[in-house]
């Protein structure tokens, strides 16, 4: 693809026509869940403005409970973890918990230290979870977009039993030729170092990978070639493809109590 092809291809605000009421959905309903449960909300874990977590606990629940740390997306620059609140009752109906962790965005920092800000987050869950009544043994991971590459970073953090990528970017190439690129900063060795699709461990947790079928098809390439690169290597997980759903849409999967990827956060957290 020329530069004109790929900045179309992975633009998803574009591609969707109604994103924007979407999006402002999104905080409707998250400001509302907020408001619900506003016991646990930004929390620092590190020294930066947007080092805070917000977290919410399961009120029915056998303690100690499992956690989803959820990772907001928005191509590393855009977002914040609040509009993402709304994503906490599908989980929550179970009685996971779920903690949502912000980060500072580019280009204020680079990839690299945004993969670092999240490890710290983490960690800092890791260490505090039972303060909450969280079961630090039982820690699951997921992401949307971003967030997606984001959560396959993480499968190395040995607090990391399982994760769930959606609408993930792991190969950055793509992302490096396009317009993205201008906040981000990415040359060759940053690729190399930081595309999941280049770096495939001996060993990972559990990773299920989860797109729409009514993405982008670089969206989905995305994830097909990471989860068969995965399966060849033998690592555990698969791809799950939600028909009709677009980079947007899919989100709700994750939000109904009833919905396919609460369903997958389940099995992992139960596992």
């Amino acid at each position: 693809m020329d530069r004109a092809a790929l900045d179309a291809a992975y633009d998803n605000t574009a591609a969707v026509v109604n994103s924007a009421a979407l999006l402002a959905d999104f905080d409707k309903r998250s400001a509302q869940l907020r408001a619900a449960q506003p016991q646990h909300l930004d929390l620092r874990y590190g020294p930066a403005e947007r080092n805070r977590i917000d977290y919410f606990a399961a009120s029915q629940t056998t303690k100690p409970a499992p956690i989803l740390i959820f990772i907001h997306g928005g191509y590393w620059q855009m977002r914040a973890k609040a509009t993402f609140s709304f994503l906490a009752a599908g989980p929550l109906a179970h009685g996971i918990h779920v903690a949502l962790p912000g980060y500072t965005l580019a280009p204020a920092i680079t990839l690299d230290g945004i993969v670092a800000e999240v490890r710290a987050a983490i960690r800092w869950i890791a260490q505090h979870a039972a303060d909450f009544g969280g079961d630090p043994n039982r820690i699951i991971v997921s992401g949307w977009s971003a967030g997606g590459h984001l959560t396959a970073m993480m499968m190395d953090e040995p607090a990391v039993k399982g994760g769930l990528a959606i609408s993930g970017i792991f190969d950055l190439e793509p992302i490096r030729l396009n317009y993205l690129n201008t906040k981000l900063g990415l040359d060759a060795n940053s690729v190399q170092r930081l595309s999941p699709l280049l770096n495939l461990p001996a060993r990972s947790a559990p990773l299920m990978l989860a797109c729409g079928t009514g993405e982008l098809p670089e969206l989905q390439r995305q994830s097909e070639t990471y989860a068969q690169s995965r399966a060849r290597a033998g690592l555990p997980g698969r791809l799950t493809r939600l028909p009709q759903h677009n980079h947007f849409t899919i989100l709700e999967a994750l939000a109904r109590p009833d919905g396919e990827l609460a369903a997958l956060v389940r099995e992992l957290a139960t596992a």
